[in-house]
This record gives C-alpha cells, structure tokens and sequence, in this order.
C-alpha cells in the first residue's frame, strides 16, 4: 500500500509537472526559443495568486484564471515588442535574451516583495479523503491535478480544432508556406508565446496551492520544465503529459528510497538517461 501512495503521490505532482512543460514545449516547438526564463514567469504566477488571496481575500482557484490573463498579456507584449526583434537570430541570441529576461523579472520581483518566503494559506489545506484503509488523496492535490488537465485538454482544442491552432500550427510546420497563406506570422508569435506564458501562470498558481513561494524559485522550475520537454519531446501535446507524469513518479519513488534531498538529482539523471538513449524523447517528431 505505501508504494501505491507513493505512486499516487507523483502521478499527483507529475500532472502541475506537465502544465508546467506545455507552455516551454509550445514555445520551444513553434518559434525554436529555448525559453529559459520560463520559470519566472510560473513565479509571476504564482506571486500574481498569492496577492489577490492576500490583499483581496480571492479564493486561489477563482485566482488562476487572473493569472493565466496577467501573464498572456505579459507574454504578447514581451514577444510582441522584445522578443520579435531577435526572432529570426541565432538560438545563442534569443538564450541570451530570455537569461536577461529571467535577470529583470527575478531582482524587479526581489525589489517588489524581497526575498521572503510566502505561502498561501487556505481553510482547506489539509482536506482529504481516503481510497480503502491505506490511500490517502489530499483535495488540493487531486483538484491541481484536474485543473492541470483541463488546462491542457484546452490548449489542445485551441491548437487542433481552432483557426488561431491552425495558424499556429502552420508557422511551426513551413514559416514560408504559412506566409503564402496569408497567416500574420508576428502577431502567431506573440500569441503563441503569450499562450505558453499563460499556461506558466496557470501553473505558477496552483504551485502556490501546494508550496511555499518566493521571488528565486524560478531558477529550479525552469530545469523541471525543460527535463519534462525532453523526456516527453518536442512536436506533441501528448510529450510534456507523459514526461510530467513519469517525471513525477520517479522523483517519488527516487525520494522514498534515497531521501528528498536527492530529488533534483533524480530529475537530471533521467533527463541524462534520455538524452542517451533517446535523445527526441518518448514522444518527439525530431529529425
């Protein structure tokens, strides 16, 4: 029974682990930009939350829908007006760009709230219910887990069935060809990279649901998301579910048998072992 806890327990994780990758992977796989300032934004997020809990008394889960609008609007303009006008450079270009993006975010927001930790603190943190005699599901968990779900099951809808998902689609595909067809590719861009932002925020949320916050977490979030975009690969939705998901069991697992402080190091093991083994991912369409 404790290894099915266990097992529970990371499936649990591994789904925020997933909505974390989507929007990196969207990004990543549309506009070839290794968005390594990913993490902040989920910091943003998650601080956008905490301070409509904490100064309007917002429930947080009516919070994330604020935080995916906050953070898609951020998203547009940083690519719109940034990000745009090194689009077409060098991939050690945009890296250089993003790492000064991730700099500004990270000390404006260590300026703004300094460097104290924060946690949002709800009536029902500590709600559970019991599977049989053993099984322990904390609410929040489970709901951060479905949320998480039905945030991707959007993000696909939106990318396979919509005019915007076709747009999108065809710039990632033949940026030429997409062209001919009268697609604006700088405004697919900005809205891509608005979207996969958004998907930070929405994580950046429910993360402030389940830990601690604070203004240099990003750094960490950033190396999770990118080892679950290469566990899963890049050129599917489905890639980012399934490294979430295997990303989270095997830290649980990994963290119950060689201790917690060894979690990170689990993590980049398997992203080594992927890259050897596997190097498009479980999933990837690469070359």
């Amino acid at each position: 029974m404790l290894l099915l806890q266990i097992i529970i327990n990371g499936i649990l994780k591994g789904g925020l682990y997933a909505l974390m990758a989507l929007g990196m992977s969207l990004i990543w796989g549309v506009m070839d930009i290794i968005n390594i300032a990913h993490g902040s934004f989920i910091m943003l997020g998650a601080f956008t939350t905490y301070w409509l809990w904490h100064l309007m008394g917002l429930d947080p889960f009516m919070g994330l829908v604020a935080s995916m609008v906050v953070l898609f609007v951020l998203g547009f303009l940083i690519q719109k007006y940034v990000i745009n006008l090194v689009i077409r450079a060098s991939i050690f270009v945009t890296l250089i760009l993003a790492f000064g993006i991730e700099i500004f975010i990270n000390n404006a927001a260590l300026v703004a709230w300094t460097a104290d930790v924060r946690k949002v603190q709800i009536p029902y943190a500590a709600a559970n219910f019991t599977l049989g005699e053993a099984i322990t599901i904390p609410v929040i968990r489970l709901v951060a887990f479905v949320l998480a779900f039905v945030i991707a099951l959007i993000l696909f809808y939106i990318l396979n069935k919509t005019r915007l998902g076709r747009a999108i689609r065809a710039t990632s595909q033949d940026l030429d060809a997409a062209r001919l067809c009268g697609v604006d590719v700088a405004n697919t861009y900005a809205v891509t990279f608005g979207i996969g932002v958004g998907a930070a925020g929405a994580a950046g949320a429910l993360w402030s649901l389940l830990f601690p916050v604070s203004p240099m977490m990003g750094g960490i979030l950033t190396l999770k998301s990118f080892v679950v975009t290469i566990i899963g690969g890049l050129g599917t939705m489905m890639g980012p579910i399934l490294g979430g998901l295997t990303l989270g069991v095997a830290e649980a697992l990994g963290s119950n048998w060689f201790g917690a402080t060894y979690e990170n190091l689990i993590s980049f093991t398997i992203l080594v072992l992927v890259l050897i083994i596997r190097p498009k991912g479980i999933l990837g369409k690469g070359d």
